[in-house]
This record gives C-alpha cells, sequence and structure tokens, in this order.
C-alpha cells in the first residue's frame, strides 16, 4: 500500500485542455502543448490591472485566427462579407468571459494580433492553460487565463 501511496505522489497532473466548439467543421480539444506546435508569435504586453497595477509580460503562441481558421469555421462562401457576422466566445476555468468579433482578428479587416498564449515570460502555461492575449488592449480585462472554451458562432438571430 505504500507503494500506491508514493506512486499517487509522483502522479503527473494532465495539461490543461481548451475546446473549440460552435460554427466549425472540426471542432476539438487542444492543450499547451498543442499550440506549441504552430507557429509561435511574440508579444510584449503592458496592460492595466485594476487590482495590482501595470502588468509587463512577454507571451508566446499561436495566433487565435490560424488557429481557429484551420478549425473551418461555418463561413458561407455564397453570402459576401458572411465571416463578419460572426462571434467568437472565449471562456476561461475561473470563469471570465470575453467576446470578440471575427472582423477583429480577420487580416482583411481589424487584423488584431490576438494570441493563445502557450508561454508566459518563457514558463509553459502546461497545467493552468492558455491565456487570450489581446496586445492592443490598453486594459488587461479581456486577458483570459486558463481558457477552458472557445465557441464561434454564426447563427445567432439578427435582431432586425
Amino acid at each position: 500500500m505504500s507503494q500506491s501511496l508514493a506512486a499517487a505522489g509522483t502522479a503527473t497532473v494532465p495539461p490543461a485542455e481548451l475546446t473549440l466548439a460552435g460554427d466549425l467543421a472540426r471542432p476539438s480539444r487542444l492543450t499547451v502543448p498543442d499550440l506549441l506546435a504552430w507557429p509561435q508569435h511574440e508579444a510584449d504586453v503592458s496592460f492595466e490591472c485594476a487590482t495590482s497595477g501595470v502588468q509587463h509580460h512577454r507571451f508566446t503562441g499561436p495566433l487565435l485566427h490560424e488557429v481557429l481558421s484551420a478549425a473551418g469555421p461555418g463561413f458561407d462562401p455564397a453570402r459576401r462579407k458572411d465571416r463578419l457576422r460572426f462571434l467568437i466566445a472565449v471562456t476561461g476555468a475561473d470563469g471570465h468571459h470575453a467576446l470578440l468579433s471575427w472582423a477583429e482578428i480577420d487580416p482583411d479587416f481589424g487584423h488584431a494580433a490576438v494570441l493563445l498564449a502557450a508561454t508566459i515570460d518563457a514558463t509553459p502555461l502546461d497545467r493552468a492553460g492558455p491565456q487570450l492575449v489581446l496586445p492592443q488592449d490598453r486594459c488587461g480585462a479581456r486577458h483570459i487565463s486558463g481558457i477552458s472554451a472557445i465557441r464561434v458562432d454564426g447563427g445567432y438571430t439578427s435582431w432586425a
């Protein structure tokens, strides 16, 4: 019995996973090691945190646009600019949420270099999970730690 207790003490915790879901041809589950296999981009970010003042960090990871594009968003090719109606909802393990439009991250429109950060200050985020990083934001409110889910939605009903 002491042998199994010793083994339990050294058991490794699996890396955190994020779920890609919604209007996607290829929904999936991704870990930080999966994200490290993508082309990496770096961003030195300074943002104001309401509780601890200005924060400075270097993040690396793939672009959100590249990862979501590979998942096959359900754009209708017969509809001009159909991708402009798509929303991206990001949820953190701690319950924080952020909402982006596809146009923000699309190179033909806003072209914001939004990262799915796999490292912060050269430390891998394997256990905590990736972070949503918006280098252009002055306030860090849309920086979501420990992303648990990203949902792409183009099917909501218009208000008209």
